[in-house]
């Protein structure tokens, strides 16, 4: 009861925040809000002055780091929260006022176990970057490389504990209320943002992040990924090669350094299909803040990421499915985009294939006469999320996340060069990579790999086999152990009784036999 009183006290409290940015107007208009929640947003709203335009990404703001990633997780559910809300919320970029350096040098020694100073010849004390969960310091290590150090505000872990508690509380409540509110799962929702959260705060899980990455990208030499100084990282600090580029939105800087911004454009795209599609493993958190604009590539400019913390995963499977969607959509094959949403469980078997290619096909075909320039995979998925709740489809946290990158990554390279088009673009490396994994030649190595799997198991078989029917004079197996049900009698001084009454029978009975022998 006490701690259900502490969250509703912490909800009331952000409420007025939310309110007083006209944040909660959505919420309350939304006739598939459940009433007791359209009820308490009345009673949260009442005696606020409301603006006329929903300031969505500053009532986040205002309420604190914890509440900044949370909306940073709902810009990538429009369904959830509206497409309004979560266009605005993309504007979130973590940009927080500095803690002061005497705090992060102190952080610094307990993380590292010693003096920075034996580490580094120089650290900057006004930080390069200040966000929800860290500030990044520029310095110097001993052994005179540039780097970038990266170190967690002190106690924010248990300021996202306490409000992740809070957030998992609210969805539980939620999902309790209305049937709409279990398809939309925001208790999973809630449970991927807390994971999503954990590894954030651990830097060594985001230099594993970065590393992998790296390892990843290989085939993508205009891609370049921070290399990480390991022996200078801890789970709270973490030490990366310092990029010295133009950050991508400073469009101005760019064309003054003479980048070939269309290229830079191409780059972007290509680097986030072969991360989606082909390894399956991809940045997520690819805004322009993220992003720079590097010298080489042939005179055009190359691309470097930062900021490793939100990455995603897509297994073989569901990238085969995307890669087809994709595809499907690319050259208007709806039928064959239905046939992937059934087969892979996204539609609910009871649904008419047909009447979703239709579906899927109102979606599609408004964008295919519209100008190279004004196609867009963000407005695409936005009709998709309009016909989810007609066919019961239940949210795909994975694909979710891969929809706000691809959103982001679309604005990026639409900023870079206004021309690009992400279906054009996408094309070719989507048409290689099914030819690739589905064509004939796939399918070949495919039956190669499991027929050689198969032989590779059969001697593990026959032992097994072997050990099952043993040669004729070996040892039998041992029999079937007959099932005992166990009785529960009561307390634990009834065991006792019951174990001494048994040892008594026993016992007696072996003095009754003793003569016989």
């Amino acid at each position: 009861m006490a701690a259900s009183i502490v969250h509703v006290w912490r909800l009331w409290k952000w409420g007025r925040i939310l309110a007083r940015h006209g944040a909660l107007t959505g919420i309350e208009r939304d006739p598939n809000t459940p009433a007791p929640v359209r009820r308490l947003v009345r009673v949260v709203r009442f005696g606020v002055r409301i603006p006329k335009a929903p300031r969505y990404a500053d009532a986040f703001q205002a309420i604190g780091p914890a509440a900044i990633k949370l909306g940073q997780t709902l810009a990538t559910r429009p369904d959830l929260v509206g497409e309004a809300a979560a266009h605005d919320l993309l504007r979130l970029q973590d940009q927080l006022p500095a803690v002061p350096y005497a705090t992060i040098h102190a952080a610094l020694t307990a993380s590292l176990g010693r003096d920075p100073a034996t580490l580094f010849t120089r650290i900057e004390e006004t930080p390069v970057g200040a966000a929800s969960i860290a500030q990044v310091h520029r310095a110097v290590t001993t052994d005179g490389r540039q780097v970038a150090v990266k170190v967690l505000r002190p106690g924010v872990e248990e300021d996202f504990a306490r409000a992740i508690d809070t957030y998992e509380w609210a969805a539980a409540q939620l999902e309790a209320m209305s049937p709409e509110a279990r398809r939309l799962r925001p208790r999973l929702t809630i449970e991927n943002f807390r994971r999503w959260t954990l590894r954030e705060l651990n830097f060594r899980r985001e230099a594993a992040s970065a590393s992998e990455l790296a390892e990843a990208m290989t085939a993508e030499p205009d891609f370049a990924v921070p290399a990480i100084d390991w022996q200078r990282s801890t789970a709270k600090v973490l030490t990366v090669e310092w990029i010295d580029g133009i950050k991508l939105s400073d469009r101005t800087a760019l064309v003054a350094a003479g980048y070939d911004l269309p290229h830079l454009a191409q780059t972007l795209v290509r680097a986030f299909l072969r991360q989606a599609i082909a390894e399956g493993f991809f940045h997520a958190d690819m805004h322009q803040g993220n992003l720079f604009a590097l010298a080489g590539g042939n005179g055009q400019g190359r691309l470097a990421a930062i900021d490793f913390g939100i990455m995603g995963r897509i297994d073989r499977r569901a990238r085969v499915w995307l890669a087809e969607i994709l595809y499907g959509l690319i050259t208007g094959n709806y039928r064959r985009v239905a046939e992937i949403h059934f087969e892979a469980g996204y539609v609910p078997s009871h649904h008419n294939v047909a009447e979703f290619a239709t579906a899927l096909r109102a979606v599609g075909e408004p964008m295919r006469g519209l100008p190279v320039k004004d196609m867009s995979i963000g407005m695409m998925l936005d009709g998709l999320f309009s016909i989810t709740r007609d066919f019961d489809m239940v949210t795909q946290p994975h694909l979710l996340l891969l929809q706000k990158t691809m959103v982001m990554v679309e604005g990026v390279a639409t900023s870079l060069d206004p021309e690009i088009n992400l279906w054009d673009s996408a094309a070719p490396f989507v048409r290689e990579w099914i030819r690739t994994e589905l064509g004939p030649e796939a399918a070949i190595a495919d039956r190669l790999v499991a027929d050689l799997k198969t032989f590779a198991g059969l001697p593990e078989l026959l032992r097994r086999i072997e050990a099952r029917y043993p040669a004729p004079g070996g040892e039998p197996p041992a029999p079937p152990l007959k099932e005992v049900e166990v009785i529960r009698i009561g307390g634990g001084w009834r065991y006792a009784l019951v174990a001494i009454l048994s040892a008594a029978a026993a016992t007696g009975a072996t003095l009754a036999l003793a003569p016989l022998h």
